[in-house]
């Protein structure tokens, strides 16, 4: 009898300390993600990439805009969570000096991407739109140039004189990145 009284303790002990595990672990649904700040004013890499059309894309093409480059997947499930809010930014403000560049670092490349964009729609504001900023073909190089990049998505905050403002380790903090956009500074 005392075997199963020390058992069925352990097991009550075992759970509960699971329980306890998973509550510190677990992030609320309303987390907008872990912001760090990326070295303010360190100039952002010369990254040069293709887009989905074959096209060479280069970040400092972009200079004058704030730009939003998130490293992302296809696969990666908070990496299309974060999707419909890039693109109601991308639709609030591309006339206000701003874009989103998406650099999708799917190892099969173009053949997942391209059709991946061409198909998936995105519930924004009750209506269904396909990604609508640029797309480009992500490297391990380009990554690199980054920093590294430890988990998708991760983003980088750039201003409009090319300078890094922000790292995103997940999805970002959207009034960060509409703050920046407003700024005369940024």
């Amino acid at each position: 009898m005392k075997k199963i009284a020390i058992i069925l303790a352990t097991v009550a002990v075992m759970v509960g300390l699971m329980f306890y595990a998973d509550h510190l672990t677990r992030r609320p649904k309303q987390n907008v993600g872990v912001m760090a700040m990326s070295a303010e004013g360190k100039p952002a890499p010369e990254v040069t990439l293709q887009d989905l059309d074959g096209k060479a894309v280069a970040l400092s093409d972009l200079k004058g805009k704030v730009v939003f480059v998130n490293f992302w997947a296809t696969w990666c499930g908070p990496c299309q969570d974060a999707i419909p809010s890039l693109i109601d930014l991308q639709n609030q403000y591309a006339s206000k000096g701003f874009t989103v560049v998406g650099i999708a670092m799917d190892e099969e490349g173009k053949s997942v991407v391209a059709p991946f964009v061409a198909k998936e729609l995105y519930d924004v504001k009750g209506q269904k739109l396909h990604i609508n900023y640029p797309i480009l073909l992500g490297t391990d190089e380009a990554s690199e140039k980054f920093g590294g990049i430890l988990g998708y998505p991760t983003s980088f905050l750039i201003s409009r004189s090319g300078k890094q403002l922000m790292k995103f380790q997940g999805p970002p903090d959207l009034s960060v990145i509409a703050q920046a956009i407003e700024s005369p500074n940024n």
